[in-house]
């Protein structure tokens, strides 16, 4: 364990979790709604640091980021806990108390990116931002070793934490799972605004930023939703580009999975004032294909995780001369 960051001293041995937005006030012996951050006489203690849970080279798309470093395999770590618990979570075993976990550091985790000779590390699986005091340190040793860091996130944390891990951090793929605050208190336990606060805070601090959505009948995928989403990523710029994803059955969550027509719709309403959409977990020619804006020239080929980067050239549109939204 380690002494956490951002937290103050309340009476009677209470501490005061200041990383994220569930604002959690933890009487000694008890843990925060992410089960990882443990009151211990008065002393908030992170019991996830330099412990991992996952960690594999995957494709970048994976993530999904396709507009940085597109076809480069990336090393990827994750562990146990979350500030969310989502009815629906793909990997609701990594939130159980009794996960397991190994010793595992940060130098370790950079010597064995670089030992694979990968771009950089992504801090993924589960919920970066409450590993924050390895994250961190692990993104600054990584900075100094000339690789890249990358959050996939689902974007619940407080504006000062995030403010000094940013400088460190080269792209997020953020979770905006409903424009809708309720569908956030009910289904998944957390609060939307704070979301949208840290896509616009990683916008303006330079930090590459793709936006998914993952599409659940009945309950976020009507036609206002997905327009209201579709504005406030415009609002990031018209280039962020948006995946939405499918989703089927998982956790507590028995809804049938989503059909392939609601995802056409989405990207028919997205596609009006965004110029880069995608579509994942389906199988679509088109979906996850990358088109010059300008003059429709396929800059990047996706067949699965096999990327073909044959329509740039210098970082352009190699028709046009357009720039390409792409980082290389």
């Amino acid at each position: 364990m380690k002494e956490a960051l951002f937290y103050e001293k309340r009476d009677e041995g209470k501490v005061h979790c200041l990383l994220c937005p569930q604002d959690c006030v933890i009487a000694p012996g008890k843990r925060g709604f992410c089960r990882v951050r443990v009151n211990v006489d008065g002393v908030l203690y992170t019991e996830n640091y330099n412990r991992v849970m996952a960690r594999s080279m995957d494709p970048m798309e994976k993530k999904p980021l396709y507009h940085f470093h597109p076809g480069s395999p990336i090393y990827s770590l994750g562990t146990r806990g979350c500030n969310q618990h989502c009815d629906f979570c793909q990997n609701w075993h990594m939130l159980q108390d009794d996960a397991p976990t190994a010793a595992f550091d940060a130098r370790r985790a950079v010597e064995e990116a670089l030992a694979n000779r990968s771009v950089g590390i992504a801090y993924t699986y589960n919920e970066p931002t409450i590993w924050y005091e390895f994250v961190l340190e692990c993104a600054q040793l990584a900075r100094e070793r000339g690789m890249v860091n990358v959050l996939v996130t689902n974007g619940s944390i407080n504006p000062e934490p995030f403010s000094r891990l940013a400088p460190y951090v080269d792209a997020m793929n953020i979770d905006v799972k409903s424009m809708d605050p309720d569908f956030y208190r009910r289904i998944c336990k957390s609060k939307l605004e704070p979301v949208l606060a840290t896509c616009r805070a990683a916008r303006e601090a330079g930090i590459h930023v793709e936006i998914t959505n993952l599409v659940i009948p009945t309950l976020n995928d009507t036609d206002e939703l997905f327009t209201r989403l579709v504005d406030f990523v415009c609002s990031l710029g018209p280039e962020v580009p948006l995946h939405f994803s499918a989703y089927f059955p998982s956790y507590k969550m028995t809804i049938e999975p989503t059909p392939l027509s609601a995802l056409l719709r989405a990207r028919e309403i997205a596609s009006e004032k965004l110029y880069y959409v995608y579509l994942g977990n389906v199988a679509v020619s088109d979906g996850s294909h990358t088109y010059c804006p300008q003059c429709g020239n396929l800059l990047i080929s996706r067949r699965g995780y096999l990327v073909s980067v044959a329509g740039i050239r210098d970082r352009a549109c190699s028709r046009c001369g357009r720039p390409a939204d792409v980082v290389m």
